[in-house]
Formats: structure tokens, sequence, C-alpha cells
């Protein structure tokens, strides 16, 4: 291997390092004991799912994923039953949190 195969193969293992103590951490990821293959599988697909939104998301925004959960966590969808009808409320949508969302969409 040459000096920069090295430093490449262990850029590759620190970013694979970063992921798993980002899903952890960020997503409070805790060890979960299944026995069935298709309940493992299923479960490392979500694991992996919720691992490449959280870094494109963090690529889009260029904010940590732990950021982005904290700007967004408080925006609630409020549904009120009032004589039998049901209203929608949408959230107030502070700045931050608006640019955040744009970022997220691509600017569209």
């Amino acid at each position: 291997m040459t000096g920069e195969q090295v430093v490449a193969a262990y850029h590759d293992l620190y970013q694979v390092e970063r992921s798993f103590r980002m899903t952890k951490s960020d997503h409070a990821a805790r060890p979960i004991f299944h026995r069935l293959r298709d309940s493992i599988e299923a479960h490392l697909t979500i694991v992996f799912a919720a691992l490449a939104v959280s870094r494109e998301a963090q690529a889009r925004t260029g904010l940590s994923i732990n950021k982005i959960v904290k700007t967004l966590r408080p925006l609630r969808t409020a549904t009120i039953t009032l004589s039998g009808r049901q209203i929608q409320v949408p959230p107030r949508i502070p700045d931050e949190a608006r640019r955040l969302l744009d970022a997220l969409n691509g600017g569209h």
C-alpha cells in the first residue's frame, strides 16, 4: 500500500466510525436483540436508512444532525376537534427553522 492509499483507507475508516457514533448518539440507537433473520435485516435497513438521511441532511445544511433535530423538534401541527369538526393548525416556523427547511428541500 502506498502512503496515499493508507491515508485514504484511514479516512474511510474514520467516516464509518463517525457514522456509528452518530447513529448511537444522535439517533439514540440502542442494542435491540432480534432472533429472526428477517427482523435483523429489517432493523439494519432502518438504521442505515436513518444514517443515510442524516448524512444527506448534514451535507445539505452544513449542520450536525443534533442541531437539525433540536431546531425542527418544536415544530408541531395541532389537530383541534371543535363541534365534531377537525381543524389543522400549522406550526409557526421561526426564521432559523425556515432556512433549515429550505436547505433540506434544496431551495425549492
